[in-house]
């Protein structure tokens, strides 16, 4: 099982005692999972380590040889503001610890009689060191305007501007260890983000899946917890739940709005301690997963009539992810259409059809209630029944309801593309009518180069030369 490092960044623990060196380790990963931690013994290495690499943390001694707690906080404070630290005391330097709170310290604690202060502090500490790396990646991507790794998102078909801006959002929370919440109506793609933000973060660890909707406590339990031998009736042999098959990956909870009550109560103790029981068992383990949830429902009418707990809900959506419904990205119809008209035609063995003109009137109207999967259904059917030449659009005309008049919805399937073309008395000439074509293709395709393209069958530097000329 791949073992993903928490957090990204490591911690850095100084002090010149060894013993306390390991047993803070210990206890870092024991409480909070943490297994991504520098030690430094020597307190003169520390400006060289922070000027090497980022860290989360630093966990700093005030009474060290050669180079005291408050010099290095000095020099951090200085050099590395943006580095949160943590001063650790005797019992007998608390003065020492407040003047260093006053340097900018982030907080401090005394040593062997503070354990669960230190805890709280450190959580504390990287939740806000998180945040603030999250809120740097948004600030990057709001300037560049470009996505770090595009090929993340491969699966969503989109030029939209605010699907972009969500995919950049996505890079931004991928190095978070918190939940995720994606919404949007059924049909939009929330699957294809989870997948997204699994390649993003954990791209060598484990993925699993789960629709939680009609799942009772019980099968809900032992889904994700797993069991031991003797549970229950029937457990002849111990079982390991989701949690443990996605120990370095992805848990991706579908359907969320739908989960009973009893499992709501279970999954807020998860997601609050990070621990976790298999059923019939009281020895606690350690959940070492990122959990991506989604819901087609409203989860704030929910909250408000007491079906969702409101303390779930904000749990969940520590990072939030909307998707646009289909009718709010109409641009993205054109695309689409040659996706699926490419898949469609590859996975049916048949010949890409051509597209006639009255297709995009007719689907540029319509509400599209089950989205992209509505609109990939439809293709799929229309191609299915398509033998050559023009695509036939009555198979859309009669999902849609009829909107088109017969003419238009059955045109002679094996007509050749020209012939749906009308023409005045005088004909265009040739470079007219190819300029006429390219403008057309840049229009459907939104601006995008390699779809209009693909739209008139030529290669993108052909289309690029002829829209220099």
């Amino acid at each position: 099982m791949n073992e993903r490092p928490y957090p990204l960044d490591p911690v850095l623990l100084v002090d010149d005692e060894p013993a306390w060196l390991r047993s803070l380790t210990i206890l870092l990963e024991r409480t909070l999972g943490i297994n991504n931690v520098l030690t430094v013994q020597d307190s003169r290495e520390v400006p060289a380590v922070l000027a090497s690499l980022r860290v989360s943390l630093v966990l700093l001694d005030v009474t060290m040889p050669y180079s005291s707690g408050e010099e290095v906080l000095s020099g951090i404070v200085e050099n590395f503001p943006e580095t949160p630290v943590i001063i650790h005391t005797g019992r007998n330097e608390v003065d020492i610890a407040v003047r260093c709170m006053k340097m900018g310290a982030f907080d401090y604690f005394v040593k062997t009689v503070e354990q669960e202060r230190l805890v709280g502090g450190i959580r504390r500490a990287l939740a806000m060191s998180e945040l603030k790396e999250e809120n740097r990646r948004l600030k990057q991507g709001l300037i560049s305007q470009e996505l770090k790794f595009p090929e993340a998102f491969s699966e969503v078909v989109t030029a939209n501007a605010e699907m972009q801006a969500a995919f950049r959002y996505v890079e931004a929370i991928a190095g978070s260890r918190e939940p995720v919440l994606i919404t949007g109506e059924s049909g939009v793609g929330k699957d294809l983000i989870a997948r997204a933000i699994h390649r993003l973060c954990t791209p060598e660890g484990p993925w699993q899946a789960v629709n939680v909707a009609g799942l009772d406590d019980n099968v809900f339990s032992d889904t994700l917890f797993g069991h031991v031998k003797g549970a229950f009736t029937g457990a002849d042999q111990p079982r390991s739940g989701l949690i443990e098959q996605a120990g370095g990956g992805v848990l991706f909870l579908d359907e969320i709005g739908d989960l009973s009550p009893a499992s709501q109560v279970k999954l807020l103790r998860l997601l609050q301690d990070g621990d976790y029981f298999p059923l019939g068992s009281d020895r606690p383990r350690k959940m070492n997963v990122r959990v991506v949830a989604a819901t087609n429902q409203e989860l704030e009418t929910k909250v408000a009539s007491g079906a969702f707990r409101i303390d779930l809900y904000y749990r969940l959506k520590a990072h939030h992810v909307h998707l646009l419904p289909l009718r709010e990205r109409r641009d993205d119809i054109p695309l689409l259409l040659d996706h699926f008209l490419e898949e469609a035609a590859g996975c049916l063995g048949k010949q890409k059809p051509t597209v006639p003109a009255a297709i995009f009137d007719l689907l540029g109207t319509y509400h599209f209630p089950g989205n992209v999967r509505e609109l990939r259904a439809m293709i799929y059917d229309a191609v299915s029944q398509h033998n050559s030449g023009v695509l036939a659009l009555r198979r859309f005309d009669k999902a849609i309801g009829g909107q088109l008049p017969p003419s238009a919805a059955t045109p002679d399937a094996n007509a050749p593309a020209g012939e749906l073309l009308s023409f005045s008395a005088r004909l265009p000439t040739l470079k007219q009518s190819g300029d006429l074509l390219v403008r057309e293709a840049m229009r459907r395709a939104n601006g995008n180069q390699t779809q209009a393209a693909k739209l008139l069958g030529i290669s993108r530097p052909a289309l690029i030369k002829r829209l220099q000329k």
